[in-house]
């Protein structure tokens, strides 16, 4: 029997992640080739004709699994009704402002957008930010959608994940799909931890550790590490625009497995609302490895964190409780 159609919110639809991200969405990548979506598309006022022709080329492009879509500026609409709620949308840091002035325009965006979501999203929606400042945003919006639970707000450090993976991939040649178990610690920002010491890889000899298979422990804690947490802006450098096709990939594969599921002993790196594990301040939205299961995510527990990665995980910590307060100033 097919199933029902799932609605997804998309905001910031018109703008460079939105547009490569909604084909992605209904072309199947998200939540399976058997589940129909209609998709919710909110943008500001201002790109509101170019958001106009975003729903032309869906239409045109004739997505069997697209079945309708809202493009609109207004909230209220944009959330009725939405199980799966994908916040692109945000207020980027612009030359010559301050962090403070770049948080309190987001804290604004992101109250206004919970209250849509509490008032008139699916009981159980799972919302995923992706806008940066990603964790302390998805903070903001949690505190302001109570009746969402706060295991259904995230934020996404999939695609540092996945940079993490490319980069061992590339180092050792291999598949990228035969690496697996890296962890993105912490902020999505220059603070974040890439840990490699439970990672391994698939060889023909069977799984090996990546830091056996590396054998350079320099690079390993110096130049990937760095290398992982400034990616955003080298692509920037490159490209003049930021990695848009790599951040809507990533949204989909944080959501796929967020539903479907993550492969029996794998793990992967999702910004979640923090519980006290691993040491880190409870309350705060932080990138810890989990797995998936029916739809739930679980923190993996039990791994061994040597001093040096101590020090990354506490450092990252601070970080994202000073952007904490500074987003609860921006309340008063």
């Amino acid at each position: 029997m097919a199933k029902e159609p799932v609605r997804v919110l998309v905001t910031g639809a018109a703008g460079q992640i939105g547009y490569a991200l909604v084909p992605m969405i209904a072309r199947g990548v998200m939540l399976g080739p058997d589940q129909p979506v209609i998709l919710h598309m909110l943008d500001i006022p201002p790109a509101a004709e170019a958001l106009n022709g975003v729903k032309m080329e869906l239409v045109d492009a004739a997505f069997p699994l697209l079945k309708g879509v809202v493009a609109t500026t207004d909230v209220v609409e944009a959330c009725t009704g939405v199980g799966v709620a994908v916040m692109v949308g945000g207020f980027p840091r612009k030359e010559g402002m301050e962090r403070k002035d770049v948080m309190s325009k987001n804290v604004s965006i992101y109250k206004a957008q919970a209250s849509a979501l509490e008032k008139h999203a699916a009981a159980n929606c799972k919302v995923l930010v992706v806008a940066n400042p990603a964790n302390t945003n998805a903070l903001i919006l949690k505190e302001f959608a109570p009746s969402i639970p706060e295991k259904n707000v995230t934020c996404l450090t999939r695609l540092d994940h996945n940079r993490a993976l490319g980069q061992i991939s590339e180092r050792l040649n291999v598949q990228v799909s035969d690496v697996k178990n890296v962890i993105i610690w912490g902020n999505h920002s220059s603070t974040q931890y890439p840990d490699v010491n439970h990672a391994t890889v698939k060889t023909s000899s069977g799984e090996k550790p990546v830091r056996e298979l590396v054998a350079d422990d320099g690079w390993l804690n110096g130049e990937f590490i760095t290398t992982v947490q400034q990616r955003g802006a080298a692509i920037i450098k490159a490209r003049k625009l930021s990695s848009a096709l790599s951040a809507a990939s990533s949204a989909c594969d944080h959501i796929r497995d967020w539903v479907l599921g993550t492969p029996a002993g794998t793990w992967v790196s999702m910004g979640v609302y923090s519980d006290g594990s691993y040491g880190v301040p409870a309350g705060l939205i932080y990138s810890f490895p989990v797995t998936c299961k029916n739809g739930e995510w679980t923190i993996v527990q039990g791994l061994g964190i040597d001093e040096f990665s101590r020090k990354k995980l506490d450092s990252t910590a601070e970080e994202l409780s000073e952007e904490k307060a500074l987003a609860y100033s921006c309340l008063t």
